[in-house]
């Protein structure tokens, strides 16, 4: 299914399993009829990258994303019903409670914020050292939250202080099993499996490169994990198990959601695409197509500095001619000042700092992560992992950005 201008960071699919909503880092919400896979609407209403979406009891949908609001969208609206400013800061996921009344925003800040259907705060929850990367509620009602800090905190109902469960890496995502069982997924490409208590039961690694989205069947029977090379692993939660994999154009995938018969599974990623793969074999459903137009970067074939630089294709150019696409164009980078490129819509915050693009920015850039060194982006979250492939990518912006 086409229809975003960058990369797919969010997916859901309503109850009925008749409807999903994408979300993305091109500001906008698409919801699809999955029957017969076209676009019913693109919802525009958030002012920045839109990361994260869960569907509602009734057929509707939530979204949230960098402005640091909450849209409510109802079923078949084409403008939101409520809009909640749960903070300054980027939201990265949000969680909707067992009994469907209360929403938890993983914020940027460090900060969990809860809010009521109206649109009433609930409250909020403060521990995290660094962003909080994702929520999810159990059954009982217990608030489970990973972040950058390593650290999965289990948050009672009442408020009460937290039980926290640290790790050796950064945690990127959480799901938990109707049973309570919980599965985190980390930077180091290993799932953690959890009993109810909290307690490791096994690890699966999955990946070399950091699990970046995870989703669970509706029975709690299987997981899809995908990573940043764009392998999607199919995992048995029983036996810890790969049983299938999800083979697609070796983009990352930012995205992944069951349908509610657990039958199918949905992905999107880094090409702007959303491809449907049934749930038990791992094969495509309808055509698996390429990227989308000419392979940009196919007069880099092996290099390495250009490999690194794919994940970044779907949304910036390197032309003169390439125009702006989610993000702004990079030709003539090295040597141009933050936020000057004409006619690309800018954060605010972007447009108050002093930055030069060089060697020694973009490596400050890509060793702090977009979010510390440049406050307000509209970038994703990401650094690159080795001192080698930090100087590969700045060598082939030296040369693929020039004129």
């Amino acid at each position: 299914m086409r229809g975003h201008g960058g990369p797919v960071r969010g997916i859901a699919v309503s109850p009925d399993g008749a409807t999903a909503m994408t979300v993305s880092f091109d500001q906008s919400a698409i919801r699809w009829t999955l029957a017969t896979a076209t676009a019913e609407a693109v919802l525009r209403g958030h002012e920045g990258a839109v990361n994260a979406v869960v569907a509602l009891p009734d057929g509707g949908f939530a979204t949230a994303g960098d402005d640091g609001r909450i849209l409510l969208w109802p079923p078949g609206s084409r403008a939101p019903a409520l809009a909640i400013q749960a903070g300054a800061a980027p939201i990265a996921a949000l969680a909707l409670a067992p009994d469907g009344t209360l929403l938890a925003a993983a914020g940027w800040d460090g900060s969990i914020r809860l809010w009521s259907m109206d649109g009433a705060a609930r409250g909020e929850r403060l521990g995290h050292q660094g962003p909080v990367s994702d929520v999810a509620f159990r059954p009982d009602g217990t608030l489970a939250s990973t972040g950058a800090d390593a650290t999965l905190r289990l948050w009672p109902s009442d408020g009460s202080a937290p039980t926290v469960l640290r790790f050796d890496t950064p945690l990127h995502h959480v799901r938990v099993a109707p049973d309570g069982q919980m599965v985190v997924a980390g930077a180091d490409g290993t799932l953690r499996f959890l009993d109810a208590a909290g307690q490791e039961q096994g690890r699966l690694e999955v990946a070399p490169t950091p699990v970046i989205a995870l989703a669970l069947a509706p029975d709690g029977s299987r997981l899809a994990a995908g990573g940043v090379r764009g392998s999607v692993s199919l995992v048995e939660l029983a036996t810890r198990r790969i049983t299938a994999s999800l083979v697609g154009p070796g983009v990352p995938v930012w995205s992944l959601a069951f349908t509610p018969d657990g039958k199918e599974i949905l992905t999107g990623g880094a090409d702007r695409l959303v491809r449907r793969w049934d749930a038990a074999s791992g094969a495509p459903i309808g055509p698996n197509p390429p990227p989308v137009g000419e392979d940009p970067l196919a007069a880099f074939a092996g290099e390495r500095g250009a490999e690194v630089f794919r994940a970044c294709a779907a949304c910036h150019t390197l032309t003169a001619d390439g125009g702006n696409r989610a993000g702004p164009t990079l030709h003539g980078l090295f040597g141009r000042r933050i936020a000057s490129v004409p006619d690309y819509p800018y954060s605010p915050g972007l447009k108050e700092l002093d930055i030069v693009w060089n060697a020694e920015t973009l490596t400050q850039l890509f060793t702090l992560g977009p979010m510390r060194y440049t406050p307000g982006t509209k970038m994703p979250e990401q650094t690159i992992g080795t001192a080698e492939d930090l100087a590969a990518l700045i060598e082939f912006l030296r040369r693929a950005t020039a004129d």
